[in-house]
């Protein structure tokens, strides 16, 4: 594939008369780690959501390795959406790791990395578990491949759903607030994960509230407010240097 792997133009969304993203432009390139930092209600979350296609954007273009997301373009330029078969086939390209960990309660951490290549990608169930272990050793879990969620921490549970969006084998991976649900002495047991998961080569996405994360690991910052970017550039440039007095301001209350 050529080009960005994810490519946003021109992207709106609503949520009855309140517009929440106000016309995104964004490329996120091969290999590229892009932090999106922002006030609350800004649109972070949302931009994400549409990307994965848990949202339905209302106009605009979304591209994962150049193919249009979630839609099929019409000769005469308009769209239809796309079956639910195409369009879970796309979502398998994209890993996406929620707030909230959102783990099936009733099945094993290895069970839960391995559903997705088992019963959606068909793989054998022992290859796919196998793999599953893999990851979980990976991401310092090896000796809790049987445990189920209620039996881990926050920060355990986490990396659990980490090690399963990279299950599906994703071509990009989206973050959303990862750390906003643990406990302090749990963020950096996660972020170790996600800078392992950077150094790799990971396309990633992370919409974050860690500006030490952001400062350290990303290779650009994006700073939205009202549902607009309202800059980017590298973490110096965004982190230290902005001449931007919409993010001076919200980086003189998180900081």
């Amino acid at each position: 594939m050529t080009g960005p792997v994810v490519s946003a133009r021109s992207v709106r969304k609503s949520f009855g008369a309140n517009e929440i993203l106000k016309g995104i432009d964004l490329d996120v390139n091969a290999g590229e780690v892009v932090c999106i930092i922002g006030p609350s209600g800004s649109g972070k979350t949302t931009l994400l959501r549409c990307i994965n296609q848990l949202e339905k954007i209302d106009s605009g273009r979304i591209r994962v390795n150049s193919e249009l997301v979630g839609y099929r373009e019409k000769t005469d330029g308009s769209l239809v959406e796309l079956r639910y078969d195409d369009l879970r086939r796309q979502r398998q390209k994209i890993g996406m790791v929620f707030q909230n960990f959102n783990l099936f309660p009733h099945l094993s951490a290895v069970d839960n990395v391995a559903e997705g290549p088992w019963k959606i990608k068909k793989e054998e169930r022992s290859r796919a578990l196998q793999a599953a272990t893999e990851l979980l050793s990976e991401v310092g879990l090896a000796e809790r491949v049987n445990y189920y969620p209620s039996q881990l921490s926050g920060g355990q549970q986490q990396r659990v759903a980490i090690a399963r969006a990279l299950a599906m084998k994703p071509d990009v991976m989206l973050f959303d607030e990862p750390t906003s649900a643990l406990d302090p002495e749990l963020v950096g047991e996660v972020l170790t994960v996600m800078r392992d998961l950077a150094s790799s080569g990971m396309t990633m996405v992370v919409v974050t509230h860690e500006m030490s994360f952001a400062r350290t690991v990303a290779d650009r910052v994006v700073f939205m407010a009202d549902g607009v970017i309202v800059e980017q550039g590298t973490p110096e440039q965004v982190l230290t240097h902005t001449t931007q007095q919409r993010t001076k301001d919200f980086l003189a209350r998180v900081d």
